[in-house]
């Protein structure tokens, strides 16, 4: 079904994961109004569709806490700014006016913006499979972990050499009747530290090796064949596995509004502006030399943008907007 609602605001965030949640709040904070749109149908972004369990340690001052954890407290920091949400929509093309952005959504709705601030991350993901185990896909295989108790007393299989691969051997390692960590190469590219408490815990790391056979009785997984660089074959005991090989995104109707482009993201100045008249993007989608993509980065990027979009729509305001402090 589709409508021909009309909504006008000062900014439309288009990405409703932690750096637009942070950036609605800071529009908020310089006095704009503000409509977020994302085309997942809860906020959070990959955060609560991926991981929304796993303990986030990159933030600064936050020791760990859990993703969902993460993205309730943003939503109640921007709530205090009352943000509008279009939520499970789909931004599909842009056009310009004279003053406005005039963005279409999937369902119909026309959203008429002074600004735009693209805050959508990698776009839309879709996990790299494990192909020798496509035949086990939501009964003895999963892509990530939304509730970790559901593998707590079970031999666990992760696959993966990355961050995420770590971070969920790490995490369930003290729930899980045993972890085995297969990667194909000899070097992971994860967080030394997190590398380092899975060395030292009780799961059994295979490098060099691949995941080959998944097997079981009734439709139950009960073990997993690897085999090695060299062709040694091990068997291990396995309730689930879990393939953590990254994802594949797609930047989806983005790619199509005339953006510069590099590769997979968006390239912007040092005020975080793309090519497009009044269109920011901060976070990983965003793109300069020199860019780190950590979700920290991505806080302090939509800040500078929106202290730009600010002094842009109204330019006898001050860059600089003072602390949050200095009306306590």
């Amino acid at each position: 079904m589709t409508t021909s609602r009309t909504v006008s605001t000062d900014v439309l965030i288009v990405g409703a994961g932690p750096t637009g949640l942070y950036g609605a709040y800071y529009a908020g904070f310089r006095g704009l109004g503000t409509t977020v749109v994302d085309v997942l149908p809860q906020s959070g972004g990959q955060v609560m569709a991926l991981y929304p369990e796993k303990q986030i340690r990159d933030v600064a001052a936050i020791p760990a806490i859990k993703g969902r954890d993460f993205v309730a407290a943003l939503v109640e920091q921007a709530a205090s700014y009352e943000p509008a949400y279009l939520l499970g929509r789909q931004a599909l093309t842009i056009e310009h006016t004279a003053d406005e952005a005039v963005v279409m959504l999937d369902d119909g709705t026309v959203v008429r913006a002074r600004a735009v601030v693209l805050t959508s991350g990698i776009g839309t993901p879709t996990p790299r499979p494990l192909d020798c185990g496509e035949d086990w896909l939501g009964s003895g295989l999963s892509y990530f972990v939304t509730d970790p108790q559901q593998h707590a007393g079970q031999d666990l299989v992760i696959v993966g050499g990355g961050d995420s691969a770590l971070d969920w051997a790490d995490a369930l390692e003290p729930i899980a009747r045993s972890v085995t960590l297969v990667h194909r190469r000899k070097v992971f590219r994860g967080h030394a530290a997190t590398l380092e408490r899975v060395r030292s815990s009780s799961t059994r790391l295979h490098t060099d090796t691949q995941v080959v056979t998944l097997a079981g009785d009734a439709g139950r997984l009960t073990k997993v064949t690897l085999r090695s660089n060299v062709g040694q074959e091990t068997i291990v005991p396995a309730d689930h596995v879990i393939a953590a090989l990254g994802f594949i995104s797609d930047l989806g109707p983005l790619r199509d509004w005339g953006l510069e482009l590099r590769g997979r993201s968006v390239a912007v100045d040092r005020a975080m502006r793309t090519n497009l008249p009044r269109v920011y993007a901060a976070g990983d989608l965003s793109d300069y030399d020199g860019k780190v993509k950590l979700m920290s980065v991505g806080f302090g990027e939509v800040a500078t943008a929106m202290n730009h979009v600010a002094v842009d729509l109204d330019p006898e305001l001050t860059l600089f907007p003072g602390h949050s402090t200095d009306a306590a």
